[in-house]
């Protein structure tokens, strides 16, 4: 891309010496749709893309790997959706990738440059550290890459549920039974066995005397 036009303050301005000196390019929160351009690719001399946080969709352009002086891609929470362009191994320079939140699908490829990002930059997508072959077969829903520590933290929680419920059982279990046998001590003492009665009647008569007043 030689050149470019764009819209700024009602005015039509072009831009045709420039574009080949970019080296960052910051886009972020600007709320941008529809798909990213292909003819993004052909600016070689960009080292940092960032994209996001905004509304793009489509698929990751199929030619990304073009952009050889790439050294930080950021299309965090987007509407991407597809699988990864393979291309983005042709990327050797890449050390920062974020394609977190978005729709995208399939496997990261085994054997790429893809495989060694850590799975901070995959997580809330619908992808799968392994071979194409090995996604295609396998019959079991497979965990999205990511979300192996929330699943490890549900986990957890569930095993604490238990734990807790298996103590607030036992501590109504051992309530009862001390209150059954404190109670079964008293009954069988002869002094503290009338006091009770006592105590019962006088309740009884209360509760008595209180329904007669109010019927």
């Amino acid at each position: 891309m030689e050149n470019a036009i764009f819209m700024t303050k009602g005015r039509e301005v072009k831009y045709d010496t420039m574009l080949g000196l970019i080296c960052i390019l910051d886009l972020s929160s600007n709320m941008l749709s529809k798909e990213i351009p292909d003819e993004l690719a052909s600016l070689g001399s960009i080292q940092t893309l960032n994209l996001s946080n905004s509304l793009l969709t489509g698929r990751i352009p199929s030619k990304i790997g073009d952009m050889g002086s790439l050294e930080l891609l950021d299309l965090f929470v987007n509407q991407l959706f597809g699988e990864i362009s393979p291309s983005i191994s042709n990327l050797t320079f890449l050390n920062y990738l974020n394609l977190s939140y978005n729709n995208l699908i399939g496997p990261i490829l085994k054997s790429t440059q893809l495989q060694s990002f850590d799975l901070s930059s995959y997580p809330g997508n619908k992808l799968c550290k392994c071979s194409l072959e090995e996604c295609c077969n396998t019959n079991e829903a497979m965990p999205p890459v990511g979300d192996e520590k929330h699943i490890g933290d549900e986990k957890h929680r569930e095993g604490h549920s238990l734990e807790d419920g298996g103590f607030y059982l036992s501590l109504g279990l051992g309530f009862a039974l001390g209150f059954w046998i404190v109670l079964g001590s008293l009954l069988s003492n002869t002094p503290w066995s009338n006091a009770l009665c006592r105590f019962q009647n006088r309740n009884v008569k209360k509760l008595y005397a209180i329904i007669v007043e109010h019927y």
